[in-house]
């Protein structure tokens, strides 16, 4: 039997990777997998890169990162398989909003008003868990859209998502983005308020992947297979509303989340409460696990997250950048590993991001594939051939 050794971060989104372990569909597969809990995402990659961990947990942006040489040590890394959409909320905190004169149920539009203005007096200082993380780009893509310049009127600190909570009593952060379960966290402490979520933003959010270096996973080609057919039969699992209270139960346990399966079960049916006071709200597609071709690492995600290094002047999008970006996805390996499982698989590599604002059929393989909304908060579309913004 094969051991496998994997990195993770206490998120809901790790979900696929406990059920992998808890139960049993790596063992169904000859593997044998042990999970390894971090408290930060540099540590992930670090131990990833290093070879401490066969496999991990990653921020979509992290390893695309990681591969142009941004981040952390050289380590060629691969993505086979997306473990999940969206799934992220955006708050404010309980004393930013009564300093700006807003109430705990604020809307978007009004608290990007007020940071706009400069009500606060100062920057508005938001945390997100890591610099190359959908979180980042997400929050500067809203605030763009709402006019707010997210360098001249803003400041962006990395802080863990475990930690996020401790951050806002500290009066350190206003606000952040940040993976369920710490935001669900942050407002039954009296904290801070949902006022967003990803979903709301990029309904088609990658938020996290698996990732893995290049090197093992080449060295380990049958494992890598197994693993995926296991890891496709735990998102599935995971994604059935009939498991939620043992998937909240095995979550809460202390090796994972330790916390109460109640709040990581919001989080998994995506009805939020978003105020200290209860104000309850049911977002559609908070996460989604495997749903219309959502686990397929589409190229053009990778583009998208790409394009918004470039925006923000983080990277130059070089022919050979692109080709580094695009060599990191492995949808070729995630069809090599899946097709024996007689699964609809998209026929592309590549799609139109933000097109869709409801589900719809796609080219695939076997059968009929439909493809789930991934519309953008401002109606942008991005055409990966393009290479728009």
């Amino acid at each position: 039997m094969t051991e496998i050794r994997i990195g993770f971060i206490p998120l809901v989104d790790a979900a696929p990777l406990v059920a992998l372990k808890e139960i049993g569909f790596a063992r169904e597969e000859g593997i044998e997998v042990s999970l390894h809990r971090e408290i930060s995402w540099s540590n992930i990659r670090d131990k990833l890169a290093v070879g401490l961990y066969d496999g991990s947990h990653l921020l979509a942006p992290m390893a695309l990162a990681t591969n142009l040489g941004l981040a952390g040590p050289p380590a060629d890394l691969i993505v086979p398989y997306v473990l999940n959409l969206n799934g992220d909320v955006l708050c404010a905190t309980t004393a930013f909003l009564e300093s700006v004169g807003l109430p705990p149920d604020a809307g978007a539009t009004e608290i990007a008003e007020r940071i706009r203005s400069g009500a606060l007096g100062r920057k508005v200082t938001f945390g997100v868990p890591f610099f190359f993380s959908s979180h980042h780009f997400l929050l500067r893509y809203w605030l763009a859209s709402e006019g707010v310049d997210p360098v001249k009127d803003v400041r962006i600190e990395v802080i863990p998502p475990p930690l996020m909570p401790d951050a806002i009593g500290n009066g350190v952060i206003d606000g952040m983005m940040v993976g369920e379960p710490w935001g669900s966290v942050a407002v039954d402490r009296g904290a801070a308020s949902i006022f967003l979520s990803a979903t709301e933003i990029w309904a088609g959010t990658p938020e996290k992947v698996f990732g893995m270096r290049r090197s093992w996973a080449e060295s380990h080609s049958g494992a890598v297979q197994g693993l995926l057919r296991a890891l496709y039969r735990a998102s599935t699992w995971v994604q059935d509303p009939s498991n939620r209270v043992t998937l909240s139960e095995l979550l809460a346990k202390e090796a994972y989340l330790d916390l109460s399966a109640e709040v990581i079960e919001r989080a998994l049916s995506g009805e939020l409460t978003r105020t200290p006071q209860g104000l309850q709200g049911k977002i559609d597609r908070f996460m989604v696990f495997q749903d219309g071709a959502s686990s397929f690492p589409w190229l053009s995600q990778a583009l998208w997250l790409m394009s918004q290094m470039e925006r923000w002047g983080f990277v130059e999008a070089t022919p050979e950048q692109r080709r580094i970006v695009r060599n990191t996805m492995a949808p070729n390996l995630y069809r090599e590993a899946l097709t024996p499982l007689g699964i609809a698989i998209p026929t592309a590599n590549s799609k139109v991001e933000g097109a869709l604002r409801e589900s719809m059929p796609a080219a695939s393989a076997r059968g009929r594939l439909f493809l789930g909304p991934d519309a953008f908060c401002d109606g942008a579309v991005f055409d990966p051939a393009q290479g728009d913004v």
